[in-house]
C-alpha cells in the first residue's frame, strides 16, 4: 500500500519574512538566476547559456521572480528591479561563505570588482555595536509589531515569563 505524499507547505502564505523570502528565491535555480542577473545577463538565451538550465525550468524562475517583483520584463530581456537590487548584499553573504566554504584549493571562481576603483568587493563581516563579529550567541530575539500572539510568547522577554 502507498502512502499519499503530504502537501507541500506553502512558505508564501506564512507571516514569516524569511519564510515568505524562501518561496520567492529559495526554488531551486532561483539564486543563480539572479547571479546571472547581477552578473549582467539580460536576455533568456543569455540565462539559459550560462545556466545550462532547461527552458521550461528558466521559464518558471523568470516568471516567478518577475511576478514578485524582483525582475522586469524589459524591451531587451529582463531587468533588475528596486527590489532585487536591494537582494545584492544577500546574494554577495552567499557569495562570501561559498567562496569560504565551498571552493577548492584554487579559490573562488568569480572576483567582483568595483569598477570605479578595480578594488575587490567583499561582504562585510557583520559587527556588533562595539566592532566585534556579531554572531548568532551575540543577538536577542524580540517579537516585532506584526508578531502574532504565539510569537510574542514564544520570544517575550525572559523577565516576561517570570513574572
Amino acid at each position: 500500500m502507498m502512502q499519499a505524499m503530504p502537501a507541500r507547505t506553502d512558505f508564501a502564505a506564512m507571516r514569516c519574512p524569511v519564510a515568505r523570502t524562501m518561496a520567492v528565491v529559495g526554488e531551486r535555480w532561483s539564486i543563480l538566476v539572479l547571479r546571472e542577473a547581477f552578473y549582467g545577463a539580460t536576455r533568456f538565451d543569455e540565462f539559459q547559456r550560462n545556466l545550462g538550465i532547461a527552458p521550461n525550468i528558466l521559464s518558471a524562475r523568470l516568471r516567478t521572480l518577475t511576478q514578485h517583483g524582483v525582475l522586469e520584463r524589459r524591451a531587451q530581456g529582463y531587468g533588475i528591479t528596486e527590489k532585487g537590487r536591494d537582494f545584492f548584499p544577500a546574494f554577495l553573504a552567499l557569495k562570501r561563505w561559498g567562496d569560504r566554504w565551498m571552493t577548492d584549493e584554487r579559490g573562488p571562481s568569480i572576483l567582483l570588482e568595483e569598477r570605479a576603483t578595480g578594488r575587490e568587493v567583499a561582504a562585510p563581516p557583520l559587527l556588533a555595536s562595539d566592532g566585534q563579529p556579531l554572531t548568532p550567541d551575540r543577538v536577542r530575539i524580540r517579537p516585532g509589531p506584526g508578531a502574532t500572539a504565539a510569537l510574542r510568547a514564544r520570544f517575550a522577554p525572559k523577565e516576561d515569563q517570570d513574572a
